[in-house]
């Protein structure tokens, strides 16, 4: 990545393993896209359910050349696995614009 790997959280501290998770979840991205720019991770809590405790949001925002992407999974209770569901989503989105970029699709611009 040309930019060092961004990551905030709001509502939810981070512990150091759920940062070196983040941090080698997006290092690993660049398996399927060289060209990644940036990458901007957000991790919230937004509020305590009564029956459901902490729900956690994973938005990831990655810059490629000639688009934008960006992945908001479904929250889940479990912070380990919402990380994962994003980034596998953030994985197959990459898989599918270097996809299109190889066939000649038009790809929208950022």
């Amino acid at each position: 990545m040309q930019q060092p790997v961004q990551i905030t959280s709001r509502a939810v501290s981070l512990s150091e393993n759920a940062l070196a998770c983040l941090r080698k979840r997006a290092a690993k991205l660049e398996r399927y896209c060289d060209h990644i720019m940036g990458c901007r991770i957000m991790v919230e809590a937004p509020h305590r359910h009564k029956h459901q405790g902490i729900l956690y949001h994973v938005r990831i925002e990655l810059t490629v050349p000639g688009a934008h992407l960006v992945v908001r999974r479904a929250p889940h209770e479990d912070l380990y696995v919402a990380i994962r569901e994003a980034f596998d989503a953030a994985r197959r989105q990459l898989i599918s614009f270097r996809r299109r970029q190889r066939v000649g699709l038009h790809v929208i611009p950022a």
